[in-house]
C-alpha cells in the first residue's frame, strides 16, 4: 500500500522535519509541499491526494477552513487530515472536521508514526463493507434493524449509542430522538469507522465530533454526561491526551 500525501504548513522549518519524517515511513508517498493553502486546495482537485499534513493558523485560508471546505465539496471522499499544531486550542475543532489525528508541535517522531499507522488502518479498511445480520456499513450511513425494518441511519446523525442486553439506543441529533436497534453493543462497535466513535463505557459508545466538553472521567454531550469507565480509560486518554 502506498499513500499519497502532501504538507500544507507555511514554515519552512516545520515542512523540514516533516520531509524527514515521511521518508522514513515507507508507505507514504509524499507527492509535494505547501506553503500556501489556497495553491493546496488547486492541487488537490487535480492529483490524487489521500493524505494531508496540515498546520492550522495560516495567512489567508487557515488549515481548518481549508478541511472544513474540502469536507463540504467531497464529503466522504475528502482527502484525510493529520493536524500539525502548535496550539492545542484547535484540537477539539480538529475532531469535528473528521481529522484522523491531531499533533501538537514539536511533533515527537513515535507519536508521527502512530498517527501514520492509524491513516494506513483507514485507507486499508476505506473499501471494505462490513457486513452484519443486523447492521451493515456503507459509505456514510449505517443500515440497523429495527422492530421488521432495516433502517437506514447517516453516521454523521449520531450522537452516542447506550447499549442494553438485546439492543441499543441511537441517539440521534435534532429532535428524532434514538431508535431501539436489535444489536449488540459489541456488534456495532465492530461495524462503526474507528476514527468517528470512541467506546468509552460498556453501555457506551460516543460519536467523536459531538463531544461539547470533556473531563479526565467524563464526556458531554448536549446536557448529557456520560462517565468513562476504569476499561476504556487508557483509549480515552490516547484520544484527549492534547487536553490534559
Amino acid at each position: 500500500m502506498s499513500i499519497n500525501c502532501i504538507i500544507v504548513d507555511d514554515d519552512e522549518l516545520a515542512i523540514s522535519h516533516l520531509q524527514v519524517f515521511i521518508s522514513q515511513v515507507p508507505f507514504l508517498n509524499l507527492i509535494t509541499c505547501y506553503q500556501s493553502p489556497s495553491e493546496a486546495l488547486a492541487a488537490i482537485e487535480t492529483q490524487d491526494i489521500q493524505l494531508i499534513f496540515m498546520d492550522i493558523n495560516m495567512p489567508g485560508i487557515t488549515g481548518m477552513e481549508l478541511a472544513k471546505m474540502l469536507q463540504a465539496m467531497h464529503g466522504v471522499n475528502a482527502p484525510r487530515i493529520i493536524f500539525i499544531s502548535g496550539h492545542e486550542k484547535f484540537a477539539l475543532e480538529g475532531y469535528k472536521v473528521n481529522a484522523l489525528d491531531y499533533l501538537l508541535k514539536p511533533v515527537l517522531y513515535e507519536d508521527f508514526l502512530a498517527a501514520c499507522y492509524k491513516a494506513k488502518t483507514y485507507f486499508a479498511e476505506k473499501d471494505k463493507p462490513a457486513i452484519h445480520s443486523d447492521s451493515y456499513v456503507i459509505n456514510d450511513f449505517i443500515f440497523l434493524k429495527v422492530e421488521y425494518e432495516m433502517v437506514r441511519v447517516y453516521l454523521k446523525d449520531i450522537l452516542y449509542l447506550e447499549g442494553f442486553k438485546d439492543y441499543v439506543k441511537v441517539y440521534l441529533t435534532g429532535n428524532n430522538g434514538f431508535l431501539k436497534a436489535l444489536t449488540t453493543m459489541k456488534g456495532l462497535e465492530e461495524k462503526l469507522p474507528v476514527n468517528g466513535f470512541i467506546r468509552v463505557h460498556r453501555s457506551f459508545i460516543v460519536s467523536v465530533d459531538k463531544i461539547d466538553a470533556i473531563t479526565k472521567s467524563t464526556i458531554k454531550i448536549g446536557k448529557t454526561i456520560i462517565p468513562v469507565t476504569e476499561q476504556f480509560k487508557d483509549d480515552f486518554r490516547k484520544f484527549a491526551h492534547q487536553w490534559f
